[in-house]
């Protein structure tokens, strides 16, 4: 009992003295700091009022899903790495 005591006592002594983990907040992937891609462009030549309205409707709600896609995953990752920090 004695032996297993002193054990006990140079193991935990040896958790102490030994340096602490270090914790890092992951970096952002490549993947997810992809840029939204460009808008279409209305051909010069085009004299149909339609062909100039569906492009301007696309490039519309192309333009609002992207922007909702990366606010959202801004404001995710901001407050996933506050809550990091604050943990500390």
């Amino acid at each position: 009992m004695k032996r297993l005591l002193i054990l006990l006592v140079l193991l935990l002594s040896g958790c102490l003295a030994s340096d602490p983990v270090q914790r890092h907040f992951p970096e952002v992937p490549d993947e997810l700091k992809a840029v939204c891609p460009d808008l279409s462009q209305i051909d010069p030549n085009t004299t149909k009022l339609s062909e100039v309205i569906t492009v301007v409707g696309d490039n519309y709600s192309q333009y609002h899903e992207c922007r909702a896609k990366v606010d959202s995953w801004i404001e995710w990752y901001n407050t996933q790495r506050k809550i990091f920090e604050d943990v500390k």
